[in-house]
């Protein structure tokens, strides 16, 4: 016997059960109920009953633990509401009160989601002061890999989801839903956010890794097709030569069964492999060739005759592009000679009667004349007589320097003494032109293998090209570094006329920073430095950055 009842009286307790408001009997083994849904004639469709230890196997029961009666009954009013029992009741009465909210609360959604639906497929992709569609990087993202990451996570996560209703802790099966709904509704999300945003780029077939495959395979096609169109014919018979070899190979190999297969496809590989290795040989002749071009030499010769198909072409042209490279540089060398000789014979021509006039000039200013305006005239001939001078000097240096017909003497010489040295000299000049030297130099001696004479010049010429062309009350910079095991010297200064020209082009001969040409300068200054400087091994850059003039050397 199990009972709850704590009385003694059995009997007087199972009689009142059936005055009870819910009484269940089984007597007998026969059901007594006031309950008609679990009576005797539709216990058998109950499936909680029939699943039960006393639907299931009764009799098997009966016949293991003899006979038994059950008796119960419930009092509605001695229940506390916490059950579930009543509180399940509870909603049930409450929906079948109130059995139009359903469809209510369903059709008030529906509207509610297609009008949020429309807002979020006109808002979506939109950003703050952009045009169009702004997308981020999990919108490149193949759409197939993020349709089904999305779909996996939404299938995972139910099923983890519907295989929780065993816990009997209703808080935690509370939580573990909530998870869930929340992981399977960002999926969702994100998911529904990038499908719209593709879509409103339209972007949407292109996002498709498949549809990458697919063009990429057409592409190459349609690259196949016109590469063949456009090919030479030698392209063409390489191709089919190729295509020839395997369907050839093949065949022969699928006759491998009779001896003479083997030895036919023996020779026939040999053959092949003997035809590569002299188009590879006549391939690197081409080569060759080619090369010795490149590094300027003329005396090339291909014999055509020993070369095949496109490459007798190109040993054509070879020899023509040499034969021409010849050509042409020797007439540019007479060219440059006949310059030169033109150059050394003029100055040479006008350096005699020059002299003449800076002598009679010197005589004139040694005379008492009385006249102011005459002795004026004479400070004049004087200056644009030395200038002339100066002028004709340069250009004959320039001449040589280009030319290469310039002896060196190199040896070892201290530089930044040698700056100092320029510095020094210079000095009224710079202070007469308010310009002020900053200098950064190491330490250390700074020593470099040049001419001392030419490298003397060399400083000479951008000291002077500084005092002609600096901004009057600027700063001039001289800075001297050791970098990656080079000597770099640097001279920077703000120019005074705007240098609307690139550097390029004042490295030219008689090209000036001032266009109206109202200094003293020739132009040729920077191109004797440039020239004399790689002479010695050096390296010689201008930079221009607005009004910004920057020389810098390295040896």
């Amino acid at each position: 016997m199990f009972t709850n009842i704590k009385s003694n009286n059995y009997q007087e307790v199972k009689d009142n059960m059936k005055n009870e408001e819910i009484y269940w009997n089984f007597v007998n083994g026969k059901i007594e109920t006031n309950l008609t849904y679990i009576n005797e004639d539709n216990i058998k469709y109950n499936y909680s009953y029939r699943n039960s230890s006393y639907g299931s196997n009764h009799s098997q029961k009966v016949k293991k633990m003899g006979d038994y009666d059950i008796y119960s009954c419930y009092e509605e009013d001695k229940t506390e509401q916490a059950t579930n029992f009543v509180f399940n009741k509870n909603i049930y009465d409450f929906m079948l009160q109130h059995k139009q909210l359903p469809i209510y609360g369903c059709l008030m959604s529906l509207m509610l989601l297609v009008i949020i639906a429309i807002y979020l497929f006109w808002a979506i992709g939109h950003k703050e002061g952009e045009e169009g569609i702004s997308l981020n990087g999990m919108d490149r993202i193949p759409y197939e890999i993020i349709s089904v990451i999305s779909f996996n996570v939404v299938a995972i996560v139910l099923t983890l989801a519907m295989n929780v209703f065993d816990i009997r802790i209703h808080y935690v099966l509370v939580i573990l839903y909530m998870i869930a709904y929340l992981i399977a509704y960002i999926a969702c999300a994100i998911w529904g956010v990038t499908t719209i945003k593709r879509i409103k780029a339209k972007t949407f077939w292109k996002s498709f890794f498949s549809y990458k495959i697919i063009r990429w395979f057409y592409h190459k096609i349609n690259k196949f097709i016109s590469e063949m169109d456009q090919k030479t014919s030698s392209s063409k018979k390489v191709f089919w030569y190729y295509w020839g070899f395997v369907v050839i190979s093949i065949v022969l190999a699928s006759m491998v069964g009779t001896g003479i297969s083997l030895i036919v496809l023996g020779v026939f590989w040999l053959w092949v492999f003997y035809r590569l290795r002299k188009y590879n040989r006549q391939q690197d002749e081409i080569k060759e060739a080619l090369q010795k071009i490149y590094e300027g030499k003329t005396d090339i010769y291909l014999d055509n005759q020993e070369l095949e198909g496109v490459l007798k072409e190109m040993a054509v042209y070879i020899n023509d592009i040499a034969g021409g490279f010849s050509n042409a540089i020797e007439e540019s060398l007479k060219s440059e000679r006949l310059k030169t000789e033109l150059i050394t014979n003029v100055s040479h021509d006008i350096k005699t009667p020059l002299t003449s006039i800076i002598n009679y000039v010197d005589l004139l200013k040694k005379e008492e004349i009385p006249n102011e305006k005459i002795k004026e005239y004479i400070e004049i001939l004087n200056k644009k007589s030395y200038r002339l001078k100066k002028l004709t000097e340069d250009l004959v240096e320039a001449s040589k320097v280009s030319s290469g017909n310039v002896k060196l003497n190199i040896e070892e010489i201290n530089l930044k003494e040698l700056i100092h040295q320029s510095i020094g000299e210079f000095k009224d000049r710079l202070e007469e032109k308010d310009l002020k030297i900053e200098v950064s130099m190491p330490e250390e001696e700074v020593k470099i293998k040049a001419d001392n004479r030419y490298m003397y010049r060399v400083i000479e010429n951008l000291f002077s090209n500084v005092t002609k062309y600096a901004l009057d009350g600027s700063r001039v910079y001289i800075d001297m570094k050791r970098e990656k095991n080079k000597i770099e010297l640097s001279v920077k200064n703000i120019s005074k006329d705007s240098l609307n020209i690139s550097s390029d082009e004042l490295m030219q001969r008689f090209v000036r920073g001032d266009k109206s040409r109202y200094t003293e300068g020739s132009g040729l200054g920077l191109s004797i430095a440039k020239s004399l400087t790689q002479l010695q091994g050096g390296e010689f850059t201008i930079y221009i950055d607005g009004d910004l003039f920057k020389v810098v050397m390295k040896w």
